[in-house]
């Protein structure tokens, strides 16, 4: 069991049979009143955020994270489908868990599983990745009032703010964690 000053941020927890990941917390104590941490806790399984303020006398449960290895393997309506790398048995995650992620799986794409008491319950995918242009705009000379960028959706279907001279097939590099363009990759 964790004590209030344990909990820092990205530490893991369970509240209510949730595993939560700690994403902010704040510790505060005023005049005689007790120590309080207010915190901003990410769900695991289904990546929504909430706040919850601990109490000075508060003990929670360290949540069993672990994380090991899988590929993606396809989507099946609103189930994505992945392969353990190491024992082979393959397990289904919904949509809901997965989140903005599916903007970027690819077939083949290697991930880390967030496994709570050893069942995958949600993706961690690499920083960066690649992915094709399947819709580009035309990038016209000297079209720069709007900053130089335009919208071109990938072959995931998500759409990315890219420079101008981006185009239809085009391999480009996008950063996972805020969903921006990186780079052209190279051919």
């Amino acid at each position: 069991m964790l004590n209030i000053s344990d909990l820092k941020t990205g530490k893991q927890i369970v509240l209510d049979g949730i595993p939560y990941a700690i994403i902010y917390n704040e510790h505060s104590k005023m005049g005689r009143a007790g120590a309080v941490m207010r915190t901003k806790l990410k769900n695991l399984k289904n990546g929504t955020v909430k706040e919850k303020t601990f109490q000075g006398s508060d003990k929670v449960e360290e949540a069993d994270i672990s994380k090991s290895k899988a590929q993606f393997l396809y989507r099946e309506g609103e189930s994505f489908n992945f392969m353990d790398n190491t024992t082979y048995d393959q397990f289904t995650i919904s949509q809901d868990a997965i989140g903005d992620s599916k903007d970027y799986l690819t077939e083949g794409l290697e991930v880390t599983m967030l496994n709570f008491n050893d069942n995958p319950i949600n993706v961690e995918l690499p920083v960066k990745v690649t992915l094709e242009v399947t819709e580009a705009p035309p990038g016209l000379k000297g079209d720069t009032q709007s900053g130089g960028d335009k919208l071109v959706t990938v072959s995931t279907g998500a759409k990315i703010t890219t420079p101008l001279f981006i185009e239809t097939g085009d391999k480009i590099i996008i950063n996972t964690e805020s969903g921006t363009y990186v780079s052209r990759a190279e051919k």
